[in-house]
């Protein structure tokens, strides 16, 4: 399967923070923007998620569903919710399969080490189940509203 914008998004099965196990294909029918994302409670990640937050409800409202995908454990992704009021679910991918199928689990540097890691990266996947829009190496500040402002303009 080649992961282009207009093709099948590739289906998954993650544990989720509400406690069931959770694939791509339970939200077809809906729009859905998957982010993957490298760390909880960490600032831009925190920043990410919270913009998500406050935009929710203009999300829900063209029939869209949000969720964050990062390979931290169940418990921290459940603290990040409950310290942030996230309303959305968190799915954990801790053996990076669904990073590798997205193709965002990439080999990053800093401060001169080298290690793999989650490249922040947005799907929106449409009603279909087809990749509609992808964004690459996200920059957090003003990526959300990006985000919103493309299901409503294309998928709303």
């Amino acid at each position: 399967m080649t992961l282009e914008v207009g093709n099948l998004a590739p289906d998954f099965e993650l544990k989720a923070t509400n406690g069931e196990n959770v694939r791509l294909t339970d939200f077809r029918g809906k729009n859905v923007v998957l982010y993957f994302y490298p760390k909880d409670m960490t600032p831009g990640c925190t920043t990410q998620a919270c913009d998500f937050r406050d935009l929710h409800q203009s999300f829900t409202e063209l029939d869209c569903v949000i969720v964050g995908i990062s390979p931290d454990p169940q418990e921290k992704h459940e603290k990040f919710i409950e310290k942030y009021s996230l309303p959305f679910l968190l799915l954990v991918d801790g053996e990076h399969k669904a990073a590798e199928l997205y193709e965002v689990w990439k080999l990053k540097k800093n401060f001169g080490k080298e290690y793999m890691g989650i490249e922040r990266s947005t799907f929106v996947i449409d009603k279909e189940g087809n990749i509609a829009k992808e964004w690459r190496k996200v920059k957090v500040e003003g990526h959300v509203e990006e985000a919103l402002k493309y299901v409503k303009e294309n998928l709303g």
